[in-house]
């Protein structure tokens, strides 16, 4: 994503009781030896991890924040979504990130491909207890790769404007850049690590992997739409124990902000749970979230997926919009929306969970509503702010988030989110 400011922009939606979230810190871990290729066999759970290693200078400039840095070409343990992350998230990266992965089946090297750093618009309202945990880093968009065993990254801050007869200078990037190479692991947790059921109760045994399409209940919701079918938690292979324990809600939903992963679309339909758990994991270990940011999540495919822990039905509190996580919902589709146009499917997705998720609080997709401002730069902390029940991330901040064709695509969505509310 690119921002349209120079600010923090751009992008990237229960269970047994988690463990407390270690510091982003802990995760780090000392370079993989080279990697040994096996033989495929049969797939079985694996828990997944994140390899956390520091970049150096590029230069003769060694001092933090040198104006380039990265990491030399090296074999790593597998993994499958990959970032960059540094220590102050009020910081912004100002410069160019690319990397180029190793495939593991083919043994290949991709193009070098570059990191969306416009990312601090996908996060918690300003002064909440999840901004101000002090365990939150500055990140880019975390980029899906597939299955991968080597790795190469440079980062090179953009140039700036020099003093008269002088060269351009380049501007320092972050303290504590980190490369972030994610493992999503395989399968569906053990017993043991099962999601909770939608109905959030704490000590709520394990419930379906997917809660299929529930008829609206028209003599009391006379407007809202069918609940469409919803992959859980547990069907995507949610691991509960990384997350923060316990929920966040808010009062209502009074807006549905649709959003782009910014992942890429390299993807397969089969691969969305994966792409999931690797976001998942981003958010939580690499970034410092409570939780992943989304409500909820939607393939290419048409498949929707539950998001941030607390109860499909229920207004969980996200961090997906700064500024406006509120009495809101946040849908993220898995790609990059920016110059591809979104999928008939995903597009009917929206509608069909905008439709049941709004409606349950009597909202029209057509409509417009107000939403108080918690800061951001579009506009200032409790300001009171017009938008579209069915709004893109781009409405409350300014980004390019969900990209330029999905965007486009919203008043499609909102047709026939109406349509499927009787509207």
């Amino acid at each position: 994503m690119r921002g349209f400011l120079a600010s923090s922009t751009g992008v990237t939606c229960a269970a047994a009781l988690a463990l407390p979230l270690a510091p982003p810190a802990a995760a780090t871990t000392a370079p993989a030896p080279p990697v040994t290729r096996a033989a495929a066999g049969p797939e079985a759970y694996a828990p997944g991890g994140t390899q956390s290693l520091p970049l150096a200078s590029r230069s003769r400039d060694r001092a933090p924040g040198a104006a380039e840095q990265g990491l030399a070409r090296r074999d790593v343990r597998p993994f499958s979504l990959v970032g960059v992350v540094w220590d102050n998230p009020a910081t912004e990266l100002h410069g160019r990130v690319e990397v180029r992965t190793r495939a593991t089946a083919t043994g290949a090297w991709s193009a070098w491909r570059e990191l969306e750093t416009r990312n601090a618009d996908h996060a918690a309202d300003p002064g909440t207890p999840e901004s101000t945990s002090g365990r939150v880093r500055g990140a880019t968009a975390p980029l899906w790769v597939g299955e991968s065993d080597g790795v190469e990254v440079r980062v090179r801050a953009e140039t700036t404007p020099g003093a008269a007869r002088t060269a351009p200078a380049r501007s320092r990037l972050p303290g504590g850049l980190r490369l972030e190479l994610v493992d999503p692991g395989t399968a569906a947790p053990p017993p043991a690590n099962r999601a909770r059921t939608e109905s959030a109760v704490p000590a709520a045994p394990a419930g379906p992997a997917v809660l299929p399409a529930r008829p609206a209940r028209q003599k009391t919701k006379p407007h809202a739409g069918p609940r469409p079918r919803i992959t859980t938690r547990r069907g995507w292979g949610a691991d509960e124990k990384l997350r923060d324990k316990g929920f966040v809600y808010t009062k209502k939903v009074k807006a549905a902000f649709v959003h782009h992963s910014d992942t890429g679309n390299n993807y397969r339909c089969s691969q969305a749970p994966s792409v999931i758990r690797g976001i998942y994991r981003y958010h939580v270990n690499s970034m410092g979230w409570r939780d992943l940011g989304y409500n909820f999540l939607v393939d290419k495919c048409g498949n929707i997926y539950e998001g941030r822990a607390g109860g499909v039905s229920k207004p969980v509190l996200g961090a997906h919009t700064l500024g406006f996580n509120s009495n809101s919902v946040g849908i993220a589709v898995l790609g990059t929306y920016s110059s591809k146009k979104p999928s008939s499917a995903a597009l009917k997705a929206i509608a069909r969970l905008t439709a049941w998720k709004v409606g349950r609080y009597g909202m029209n997709p057509r409509g417009k509503t107000y939403l108080k401002s918690g800061g951001g730069n579009l506009y200032p902390k409790g300001e009171k702010v017009r938008l579209n029940v069915i709004s893109g991330h781009r409405d409350g901040f300014a980004t390019n988030c969900p990209g330029k064709k999905l965007y486009a695509k919203l008043g499609t969505a909102r047709a026939k989110a109406a349509a499927y509310q009787g509207r």
